[in-house]
């Protein structure tokens, strides 16, 4: 059993959110009772709150995972658990959230999921062979309006909790506020102490939008991250006078800045200390000092540019905000 509860943050839905989640986003994945099993050390540990998304394929093994926990008496019901996913690119129409939705819902074994969140602000073919193979010709219109309706359905129908959006950028936010009956909860974007976001941040504050950290750690040994948080002399050296890991003070910076981080580690040893951010606080000298770290996207996102779809340069993707 976890010795301590991880903090939660209330979010405009009146729900409550796990401050730190479990990123469950896998390169090469494994077997679904490897992957169950993984996570169902996580839930040993004490996390609380599992970050999945269609795409990534591990919505099985994280259903797995809750009902083995709740069968071990780690946990003892469903609702101990906050779960997050989000629709691929290729349901990113009105008309196909809901069912993508129903699927996501199939494979985990639940009735609902806590969070719902648009994986981009983009959308592709729906009849790709391979949802993540595609090339600039599959890119389609993005349509922010219908979308985001059928994002408030999920909500209506009680099959999502709270329901939000990811990487999107001042402009996309007021456009979307503007339509909104129900307002976004959550805004995950790549967020670290190499990107602050504190633009973002501000405004999200203003409307009373949470903002979650995707890739806290700049993706550290991934094909598109670097070290620019893990290798960081600042970083190394208020980690050094703290007596903590590089991961837990970026970690512990994210929390500072009133947002929840998507952790993601599947050595049992370092999930641990992912959680063990809560006994120690940053100084304002210290948060002075991580203010200037060179600031780089790591996650530049070129991919989703094509002149059939909604965002045809890098400005346009991100609001401006290159």
């Amino acid at each position: 059993m976890a010795e301590k509860k991880i903090p939660e943050v209330l979010l405009n839905s009146g729900h409550k959110m796990p401050v730190i989640g479990m990123g469950t986003s896998v390169e090469s994945r494994p077997s679904n009772d490897v992957l169950s099993s993984i996570f169902v050390d996580a839930i040993q540990v004490g996390y609380r709150h599992f970050d999945s998304a269609s795409v990534y394929g591990t919505e099985e093994a994280i259903g797995m995972a809750v009902s083995k926990a709740i069968e071990q008496g780690l946990i003892k019901s469903r609702d101990e658990v906050f779960i997050t996913s989000k629709p691929w690119n290729t349901d990113a129409h009105h008309d196909l959230i809901v069912p993508a939705l129903k699927t996501t819902l199939k494979k985990l074994g639940m009735e609902y999921v806590d969070l719902y969140l648009i994986h981009w602000p983009v959308r592709l073919r729906h009849d790709l062979e391979n949802p993540v193979i595609f090339s600039k010709e599959d890119l389609l219109p993005f349509d922010i309006e219908g979308t985001w309706k059928a994002m408030e359905e999920c909500y209506r129908l009680g099959l999502a909790k709270s329901i939000g959006i990811c990487n999107y950028g001042t402009k996309k936010l007021t456009k979307l506020l503007e339509i909104a009956t129900i307002p976004p909860a959550v805004n995950q974007v790549e967020m670290n102490p190499s990107w602050q976001q504190g633009k973002l941040r501000e405004f999200c504050k203003q409307k009373g939008i949470h903002v979650s950290a995707w890739s806290p750690l700049g993706a550290y040994k991934i094909f598109w991250g670097s070290g620019a948080v893990m290798e960081n002399q600042i970083l190394q050296d208020i980690a050094t006078a703290k007596g903590k890991t590089i991961a837990q003070v970026a970690l512990r910076w994210v929390y500072q800045q009133g947002s929840s981080a998507m952790a993601k580690s599947f050595n049992k040893e370092r999930m641990k200390q992912n959680l063990e951010i809560f006994d120690f606080e940053l100084s304002e000298e210290e948060l002075e000092k991580i203010k200037q770290i060179p600031q780089r996207r790591q996650y530049i996102g070129d991919m989703w540019l094509s002149e059939n779809g909604s965002c045809k340069t890098l400005e346009e993707l991100w609001d401006g905000d290159v």
